[in-house]
């Protein structure tokens, strides 16, 4: 179940959001092989119950609570009585989120909000909420995860703009909370990373193939892939890692972007007082020329 030593997180307590289903199950699965216990949440109870049938029906080591991370209140439960029943919070894996394709022009002003109040004040909530109740004194390890939004995230600007705050916010926590032995990191898995889940997210659409088209790796990743650089992030191997952003893309985001395309256009001309490019010099002869000659006798 993992490339990580049997027992390395024997004894440790993890809350893991959206840990159902998809990178955040995997996470889950993971963190229990290495003898975790592992608190799963979720707003979606169906979820929480099928995935606890599956991975553990005897309910050892892993708890299932209903919460929606956008609701301060209901995060606020989540952790104290995490807390309360379990006597501590080691880890905390921020995986919960949603968001839909769509471009901005298409796209409602309460859809926007949906995505930034889950992805990023959701995000918000459960790193402030954990600090104050449980790692301000005891310290504690947080990954956030993100995605693939550095070059911008077009048809999904949206989570682009939430998971690039929390690329930001992550930063800024890895500094103000480190002398209160807090340590926070961000996964940026790709838009390659295969699941059921995302699957079905996508409907109709072939992102895979498309996504796949843009990875020097020729390959989709998989869930596992991000697992196991988190449990890197949590592990006393990333001791001296803190604010960083990992990415776990296959060198997608280094590579030319395929996953949208832009037709030809000329509604961007350039701008000189004495150079034309190459391509607009051969097409304004071109043009010149079709001008400039006879039109065909009938």
């Amino acid at each position: 179940m993992s490339v990580f030593r049997p027992g390395l997180f024997k004894g440790k307590v993890a809350v893991v959001t959206g840990g159902a289903t998809g990178i955040g199950r995997a996470i889950t699965q993971e963190l229990l092989s290495l003898d975790c216990t592992v608190v799963i949440a979720s707003r979606k109870e169906e979820r929480l119950t099928s995935a606890m049938q599956e991975i553990c029906p005897n309910g050892n080591r892993l708890k299932a609570k209903v919460c929606n991370i956008r609701n301060e209140s209901q995060v606020n439960e989540l952790i104290s009585s995490t807390v309360k029943e379990l006597g501590k919070i080691d880890y905390l894996v921020n995986n919960g989120g949603g968001q839909f394709p769509s471009t901005v022009s298409n796209m409602s002003f309460k859809g926007w909000n949906a995505v930034i109040d889950t992805n990023l004040n959701g995000t918000f909530h459960m790193c402030q909420e954990v600090y104050r109740q449980w790692m301000a004194q005891n310290g504690g390890v947080i990954v956030n995860i993100i995605a693939d939004m550095f070059r911008g995230f077009p048809v999904m600007a949206h989570t682009g703009a939430a998971r690039a705050a929390v690329e930001n916010l992550t930063k800024s926590l890895s500094v103000e909370w480190a002398q209160d032995g807090v340590r926070i990191n961000a996964v940026a898995p790709g838009s390659n990373i295969y699941s059921p889940t995302a699957a079905s997210n996508y409907g109709d659409m072939n992102v895979f193939e498309a996504a796949r088209g843009g990875v020097p790796m020729k390959r989709l990743g998989t869930t596992e892939e991000v697992s196991a650089m988190v449990c890197f992030l949590l592990s006393p191997a990333a001791a001296f890692v803190t604010g960083a952003t990992f990415r776990v893309d296959g060198g997608s985001s280094l590579y030319a972007p395929l996953m949208y395309q832009i037709p030809e256009h000329k509604k961007l001309p350039s701008y000189s007082w004495t150079y034309t490019p190459p391509q607009e010099e051969e097409q304004k002869e071109k043009e010149e020329t079709k001008s400039a000659s006879p039109k065909a006798k009938l």
